[in-house]
């Protein structure tokens, strides 16, 4: 969604307080499971750049919740920009999320950042400063192949 909501396959767009209320009650259901909370982003060129940024709430052996929302600007020319950009976006949901979770009680779930990076390919030389950047923020960092939330959940809204 381009205004700034999210988007739920299953509830339609939410704000960001729908979301967080969605992602509780989901919680709720089974108060006794074990619960991976995951940020990650994502971002596709065509005629501008598309970056998507989701939220998955994974219910572990029992399936998973997500939402996502969509932001399109012009072209940003360094990949290494591209990536910090999408790393900053996730950080900043990711955040945003732990100060909800906490404000409204919620304790002992902490959030990941799944980011679009890997030791393959072009992006192998980022690795150390974005993850540096997400772990000196307080949070745990995944990269490719366990970055789902970024590289599979995130990348299939960009297109």
């Amino acid at each position: 969604m381009q205004d700034g909501r999210f988007y739920s396959p299953t509830k339609g767009p939410l704000t960001f307080d729908q979301l967080v209320e969605d992602l509780l009650a989901f919680m709720a259901e089974e108060p006794d499971g074990s619960y991976r909370l995951i940020v990650g982003s994502d971002s596709h060129t065509r005629t501008e750049l598309c970056f998507v940024t989701a939220i998955i709430v994974h219910r572990r052996g029992k399936g998973a919740r997500f939402y996502y929302r969509k932001r399109r600007q012009h072209r940003i020319r360094s990949l290494r920009q591209r990536i910090f950009y999408e790393a900053a976006m996730s950080l900043t949901t990711a955040e945003r999320l732990a100060q909800s979770l906490a404000s409204s009680g919620t304790t002992g779930l902490d959030v990941e950042i799944h980011l679009d990076i890997g030791e393959r390919g072009e992006t192998r030389e980022l690795i150390r400063d974005v993850v540096g950047m997400i772990v000196g923020s307080g949070f745990h960092a995944e990269i490719k192949p366990n970055s789902y939330g970024a590289s599979k959940v995130a990348d299939r809204y960009t297109k």
